[in-house]
Order: structure tokens, then C-alpha cells, then sequence
């Protein structure tokens, strides 16, 4: 290599780590708000940190592939870990993590009770249960579903209901208690959650490396601020889900022995009973050997939850059918777009309709070598059609658009954050759901028809130029020679 060469690579090397420590700025400044004078909304910040993860991302494209799995490897482990620096900011969901594994610590089943039940008295604490937590059961009143309760304030969200997490993920949680009893705040799972975000950066290196593929693809996962800030931050268990759910689709997609099948059915199964967002993975996976896949995924599912419904019964479902309702699902509420149209139960059959079609279509029409397109495909009409509020559901979305390769449907994932904080003062827009992932979908739809223009125009060069007439020289006769 020469001297030139080896300025341009250093360059190229330099430029994706200032923008990668510009990344780390934004998620440290998200995690530490005490730390802005300006008192900068997150939603700014946010952007601002995707601009920069969007120009390290494309910046990488000219760093060699050797350096570039460093760098990946390096950017991700600086993001968890600066993401991990401040307790959760976000949300407060992994109190209700740090509650369960200490309940089941405890030899209690987690779908037994609820946290303000007199029977977990005993299991409080001066840190989940402060005297000026921010959720609080009151003497004297009385509420729905279990008027025996014990009044104190917590930090655990939804005192008075059941926990909603499946058994996957209750397993989890107390594996993380038990590797930290000591510790009931939450930075053992904010820990956990990063190191599972890790393992994925590895998973996906590896995948796109044994099909062939950029590597330096994977860096969409790794340096992604709602990663760093979903992982390591707010240390959601959907990062566990996700690795199995990519698990599963590295397998299937090259299963060509019946065990490699059953053993990807099995993950998938186990990603679904750890959050129920990879069951949109389904579809795109039965198009090969559906029977053993299915089978399998049951089979998981059922042994998981076995245990819990001989000791609980009905209870293992917790608060799921309440969050349904809670979050404006059940009466047709929730739907953001379709809401711009109909509400109440026709949207509700919208939505339902809306859902199947695009399953069936998934399932007809995928490719069974590469199921996280049609996988990417129905997560994001699901993003689309449900429209959540929570920002940390596409997640999943994230991981496929590694594997898939189209780095346009990570607007989706933007899409989450401009829902999740409507009021942005005299900058408030109405109907923030639907105009963030209709922006989503009109950007998706844009990119998509100008591939097409792109490939088309392509296909129509010839590989070749054709000569139409002879050239001069050769129309010049060769003088004849005598022996």
C-alpha cells in the first residue's frame, strides 16, 4: 500500500470515529439530561444522534472489512456501555424486571400476585419501594381486581396488576437476579440488556460473513441509537427476543437437515414466549418444512408455559388483555393512520384484515433462503398499522434490516421516537403517530420505487457495446505478400 493509500485509510478510519463519538455525545447528553444546559428536548437529541449514526454508517462504506469489524465491535461496546452510565430515563419497566426475579428469588410464581398484594409484603425494599416513589397504592381506596392490597409508593410501574412479561422472559429476569441478589437497582439488567445487544453484533457478523455478504452491514444493529439507548438505558427484554428471533432465521434459512429445522423452531418459539413482537417473524419462516417448524415453536411454547399453568392457572396471561385495553387496542383506538379514516370497531377490522393480508402475502410469496425480508415486510406493516407509542418496539425491525440489507425501514424505527414525544411546545404537530410513520411508510414506498427505476435502467444497458460498423483500420486491406 502506498503512503497516499495508507493517509486515505487512516482518514476514512478517523472520520467514522468522530462520528461515532458524536453518536456517544448524543446518548450520553439522552442518558444524562442533567448534563444540558439548554435543557434540550430528547427528540432533538434523538435526531441529532441519528444523523450522526447515519453518516459513521455510510462513512464505513470506504473502510476496509478487517477494520470495519473493529470498529463495529468497538463503536457497539462504547455505545451499551455509554448508554449504561445513567439508570434508565426512558422508562421504568426494568423495575418491574428487578421485581420479578426478587419475587422469584423467593421461590414465588411471578403470575401469582401482584406487587402490592399482602402476600409480597415481606419482599420490599427501601429502593423499589421509596416512601416518594412515583407509584402509589393509597389506604382507603379501593381497586379493581384485588381490594386486599397494601398501600406504600414504588417504582415499579402498575402496582395494582399482574405482571404482563412471559415465561421466557421471567426466566430471565431471575437469572439476572440471581447472578446479582445484592443489587436491586436496576443496572445488572441494564447490564444484561447491553451484553445481550453485544452477542447480537457477533451473530450478525458472523451471518453476513458466512453468507457472503458486507459485514459491515451489521454496523446498522451496532452503532443504532435506539440500541444503545433501548439496550443499555432502558434495558428492555425485547433485545433478548430479538437474539433468538435472529437465531432462529440464521438457522432456518440454511436448515437442510431436519434437526437444524427443529432447532430453529425451537428458538423461535423461545423468542415469542420471551415477548410476543417475534410471532410477526412467523409467516416468512413456514414456506419450508412448515409442519416440523410449527411443531417445534408450539412445542417450546407449551413447555415454557407448562409449569406456570399448573401453578397458576389462567393467570399466566397477567396484564396483557388490560395493556390491550390500556393502550386503546381493544376499542379501535390505537391505530393511528387507519384512525385518520375510521375508529372503534371498524378500524379495529381494518387493522385485523389489514394484518392477514399482509401475513398471507408473506407466506405465499417469501423466500424461504431469506426470511427476514418477508419478516422485515410484516413487522413493518405491523409498526405501521398498530402504530405504538413505545420506541423501543422496533427493536426486532432493527435486526432484520441487518440481514435483509435495505437500510431505508430503519425510518420505522425513527418513526417510534416521534410518537413516543408529542409535545415538542410551539414545534407540536397533530396527530404525531400517524404523521411518523406515515413519513415511515412514504419513505419506504420512495426508496422502494427508486430501486426499481435504478434496476430497471440497469437491465435495460446491453453488458456490451455493440460495434455497428467495422473500424477503419480493419477496413484497410493487408498489402499481399509473395514467397
Amino acid at each position: 500500500m502506498s503512503a497516499n493509500a495508507r493517509v486515505a485509510a487512516v482518514a476514512r478510519v478517523a472520520a467514522v470515529a468522530a462520528a461515532l463519538m458524536a453518536v456517544t455525545c448524543l446518548v450520553l447528553l439522552l442518558v444524562h439530561p442533567w448534563w444540558d444546559p439548554a435543557r434540550i428536548r430528547p427528540l432533538p437529541l434523538v435526531g441529532g444522534a441519528w444523523l450522526a449514526f447515519a453518516a459513521a454508517a455510510w462513512l464505513l462504506r470506504g473502510v476496509s472489512r478487517r477494520w470495519s469489524v473493529a470498529l463495529i465491535l468497538l463503536g457497539g461496546i462504547v455505545l451499551q456501555l455509554a448508554a449504561m452510565s445513567s439508570p434508565p430515563q426512558q422508562s421504568d419497566d426494568s423495575y418491574r424486571y428487578v421485581w420479578d426475579g426478587r419475587v422469584q428469588a423467593a421461590g414465588i410464581d411471578p403470575y401469582a400476585y401482584i406487587p402490592s398484594a399482602p402476600q409480597l409484603t415481606g419482599l420490599r425494599n427501601e429502593y423499589l419501594w421509596p416512601a416518594n416513589g412515583p407509584h402509589c397504592v393509597k389506604a382507603g381506596v379501593r381497586y379493581p381486581g384485588d381490594p386486599a392490597l397494601v398501600p406504600g409508593c414504588t417504582r415499579i410501574n402498575r402496582p395494582t396488576v399482574p405482571t404482563i412479561y412471559p415465561p421466557v422472559s421471567e426466566a430471565y429476569f431471575f437469572a439476572v437476579y440471581k447472578l446479582s441478589p445484592a443489587i436491586t437497582r436496576p443496572m445488572p439488567v441494564q447490564a444484561a440488556a447491553a451484553g445481550c445487544a453485544i452477542l447480537i453484533i457477533v451473530l450478525l457478523l458472523y451471518a453476513l460473513r458466512s453468507m457472503g455478504r458486507d459485514v459491515r452491514t451489521a454496523a446498522l444493529w451496532a452503532w443504532c441509537p435506539t440500541v444503545a439507548l433501548e439496550a443499555g438505558n432502558n434495558a428492555h427484554v425485547d433485545v433478548l427476543a430479538v437474539g433468538l428471533a435472529a437465531a432462529a432465521l440464521i438457522i432456518l434459512a440454511r436448515a437442510g437437515r431436519l434437526r437444524h429445522t427443529l432447532l430453529g423452531g425451537v428458538l423461535l418459539g423461545l423468542a415469542i414466549a420471551a415477548k410476543v413482537t417475534p410471532v410477526l417473524v412467523v409467516p416468512a419462516v413456514l414456506r419450508r418444512r412448515w409442519f416440523a417448524v410449527g411443531t417445534a415453536m408450539a412445542g417450546a411454547v407449551a413447555v415454557v408455559y407448562l409449569p406456570h399453568v399448573l401453578a397458576v392457572g389462567s393467570k399466566v396471561l397477567g396484564y396483557l388483555p388490560g395493556y390491550l385495553q390500556e393502550n386503546g387496542y381493544s376499542d379501535g383506538q390505537r391505530f393511528a393512520l387507519i384512525g385518520l379514516l375510521a375508529g372503534g370497531r371498524e378500524a379495529m377490522l381494518i387493522a385485523v384484515a389489514l394484518l392477514a393480508l399482509t401475513g398471507l402475502a408473506v407466506l405465499l410469496f417469501s423466500n424461504p433462503d431469506e426470511p427476514w425480508r418477508g419478516a422485515l415486510v410484516m413487522t413493518a406493516a405491523a409498526l405501521a398499522i398498530t402504530t405504538p407509542l413505545m420506541q423501543w418496539y422496533p427493536l426486532l425491525l432493527v435486526m432484520l434490516v441487518v440481514l435483509d440489507g435495505r437500510a431505508e425501514w430503519l425510518a420505522f424505527a425513527i418513526a417510534g421516537y416521534v410518537a413516543a414525544e408529542p409535545q415538542m411546545g410551539q414545534f407540536s404537530v397533530p396527530h404525531p403517530a400517524a404523521i411518523g410513520y406515515g413519513l415511515a411508510v412514504a419513505f419506504v414506498a420512495a426508496a422502494w420505487l427508486a430501486r426499481l427505476v435504478i434496476s430497471r435502467r440497469a437491465s435495460s444497458q446491453p453488458p456490451y457495446r455493440v460495434l455497428t460498423e467495422v473500424p477503419a483500420v480493419l477496413r484497410e486491406e493487408a498489402p499481399m505478400t509473395v514467397n
